[in-house]
């Protein structure tokens, strides 16, 4: 077995896996009602001049809190990127937090249709009144082939102005 070279190291991200996802804007007027539901409360930090994010997620029904630093890459398919997490401890995310970034906050919902489990971002701040609906799903065909609930606007999955470090520098999309 020969050890990799410079050219295989950088060719691609070796340690990453794929991320299948599609996202749609909401019509939040048509959609289940979110009252008394539990949520993930997602703190996001996108780390100026770097293509990484410092995420904290705490579950609104346990206090239980999440911290991980992820990296998505650039490819020529926005429903299939690959993808790199590292899971934190507090005193990681206190060290890495102190990066200069952008801050989104969204809560994170869980919402069934149709037996699938979507996850429905509600965002807060200078996003407030954005909703997105997001699915991930384990493979291509079968994320191609899914239709989304009736109350969805239009997909925006391709669309890379609604992607979280876009949307935390640009705001909302007027189109």
């Amino acid at each position: 077995m020969s050890m990799r070279g410079a050219i295989e190291e950088t060719a691609s991200p070796k340690y990453a896996h794929i991320e299948r996802e599609r996202r749609w804007l909401v019509n939040a007027s048509a959609r289940p009602v979110l009252c008394d539901q539990n949520y993930i409360l997602i703190e996001d930090r996108y780390i100026n001049d770097a293509r990484m994010r410092l995420r904290k997620m705490t579950d609104s029904g346990t206090g239980k809190t999440v911290s991980k630093l992820t990296k998505k890459y650039e490819c020529p398919d926005p429903l299939a990127r690959p993808i790199v997490t590292f899971y934190l401890t507090d005193t990681e995310y206190a060290l890495l937090a102190k990066l200069p970034a952008r801050a989104l906050i969204k809560r994170r919902y869980g919402v069934d249709e149709n037996n699938i489990q979507w996850s429905l971002d509600c965002f807060d701040g200078t996003l407030e009144g954005l909703e997105l609906l997001e699915i991930e799903w384990p493979d291509d065909a079968g994320l191609r082939e899914l239709n989304p609930p009736a109350w969805v606007i239009t997909e925006v999955s391709d669309d890379i102005y609604y992607q979280g470090g876009m949307l935390v520098e640009h705001g909302i999309p007027e189109k």
